[in-house]
Formats: structure tokens, C-alpha cells, sequence
């Protein structure tokens, strides 16, 4: 894809997220789109957003769990980037008027007090370059239309990225093995999902691991102070104004969200 190509879908995606309006997939219009187009289209639609005035605060890793990755036939995960306009607090009411297709996910966040500078980086690296973990509810969302999407689609989408909502406890992460942490997603009061740390790549340290590898070999560090949503620890959960959701995570504390 050419430069222009790559600007035209670039605002095509900002412009469907601005006005809360879907696209058809790119992948039934653009011949030939590979997941390098995908990037850099994700690259554009994210630099459109930081001159409207935000922020990248971090990034995030998705199609960590073997379902995601059967369902899109890939064999890897793949990251987007978050940004000021998308964090919320616990507790928080999310206006659902704003999204388009939400879904919920519960996640570890880790929150670095290092940079992560890639090739070579390994799951005590990351520990060592972690300040604290959190429990995090991630609200994707995808602008293109159904979610039909295939892997090129989700990473031209910022990796369907939405928003999401971190929890207030934070804990050292040296304390626990994240492998088994365990994870119960309640949506209206009614137990909707369980997981465990294992489900995003094995443990969630392998996973931040790999993305600070895949940034480090394109020259981006993940850095100092950044946010870092590690996947989904169980299946993404459709909501809508008037639920409700609270996640608790074994060892590490709860976060809740709403949506109106």
C-alpha cells in the first residue's frame, strides 16, 4: 500500500471513531492488505488522535488466547496503543452513546517503572521493570462494522482498543505467580466468566515480554510510566447501558465499571 492508501483508511478508522459510525472490513475492500499495512494505518489513526490533543500513556496486547487466534487465524498476538482519552477510574460510568459495539474483558495491567527496550527481553526483565500490577477491565470496541473482522482489520483498528477502567489496589507483582492467578468477572451481580493469568500467552510476563520484543525490533521502547494491558484472562462479554460489572482477581483486588 502506498502512502496515500495508508492515510486514506488511517482517517477513514479516526473519523468512524469520532462519529460512533462503522466501517466495512478493510479486508473485503483493499486487496492484497498485509499486517504491516494494518500497522501502519494504526499508526496514522493514532497520530490523528494525538493532534486532537491526546496523549499515548501505553499500549496494549490482544489475540492472546488460543480461541482469539483460531478465530482469526494467526499464530501471534498483536498490540495497539492507549491513550489519555481512553483510561477510566474504578467505579467509573462509561457512556455506552460513545462506543459502538462494546465488550468487556478482564486483564492484568502492569504499570512500569523501567523502560523495556527490546530484542531480548525476558519474563524476569519485565518483572523487574514492573512497579505494581492492577486489575483492569478493558472495553473494546471495533469500528468495523458486526465485528467481522479479521486479524489485518483488528490491528488497523488499534486493535479494536476502546477504553478501559483500572482497579485501585496495586500490588507487587514479585509477590504472586501470575501463571495462576484466578479471575471471576461478574456482570449484574451474576457470576458471567472465570479465567486465570495462564490465559494470555501462558502468563501474563511472557506476554508484556513479547511485546516489549516486537516494539523493541521496530525501535520503541515501552517506557518508563507507561500502562501495559496484558490480555484478556476469558471470553469478551457484550454489554450495554444499564449493566453492570465487577472483576476480582485472586491476590491482587477488584475493579468495577458501569455503563449508562
Amino acid at each position: 500500500m502506498n502512502n496515500a492508501d495508508i492515510e486514506r483508511y488511517g482517517n477513514e478508522l479516526y473519523q468512524a471513531l469520532v462519529d460512533c459510525t462503522p466501517v466495512d472490513p478493510l479486508t473485503g475492500r483493499v486487496p492484497g492488505i498485509g499486517i504491516e499495512d494494518a500497522y501502519r494505518i494504526q499508526l496514522h489513526m493514532i497520530a490523528r488522535r494525538v493532534q486532537a490533543g491526546e496523549r499515548i500513556i501505553g499500549k496494549k496486547i490482544g489475540v492472546t488466547s488460543k480461541v482469539v487466534m483460531d478465530m482469526l487465524n494467526v499464530g501471534q498476538p498483536d498490540f495497539g496503543h492507549l491513550t489519555s482519552a481512553m483510561v477510566c477510574n474504578d467505579g467509573d460510568a462509561i457512556v455506552v452513546s460513545g462506543l459502538i459495539a462494546p465488550k468487556a474483558e478482564g486483564e492484568i495491567a502492569f504499570i512500569l517503572k523501567h523502560e523495556l527496550a527490546g530484542p531480548g527481553i525476558t519474563e524476569a526483565d519485565v518483572l523487574r521493570a514492573t512497579d505494581y500490577v492492577l486489575p483492569c477491565f478493558e472495553i473494546v470496541d471495533s469500528r468495523i462494522r458486526d465485528w467481522k473482522i479479521k486479524i489485518e482489520d483488528t490491528v488497523a483498528d488499534n486493535a479494536s482498543s476502546g477504553v478501559f477502567v483500572l482497579g485501585d489496589t496495586a500490588v507487587d507483582p514479585r509477590t504472586l505467580d501470575l501463571r495462576t492467578v484466578g479471575m471471576t468477572l461478574e456482570k449484574n451481580g451474576e457470576i458471567a466468566a472465570t479465567g486465570a493469568g495462564a490465559a494470555a500467552l501462558g502468563n501474563p510476563l511472557t506476554a508484556v515480554a513479547w511485546l516489549a520484543n516486537t516494539l523493541g525490533a521496530l525501535g520503541m521502547p515501552l517506557e518508563a510510566g507507561e500502562v501495559i494491558l496484558s490480555g484478556s484472562l476469558a471470553a469478551m462479554l457484550p454489554v450495554q447501558a444499564g449493566d453492570s460489572l465487577r472483576m476480582s482477581l485472586g491476590g491482587i483486588g477488584s475493579a468495577s465499571v458501569r455503563f449508562i
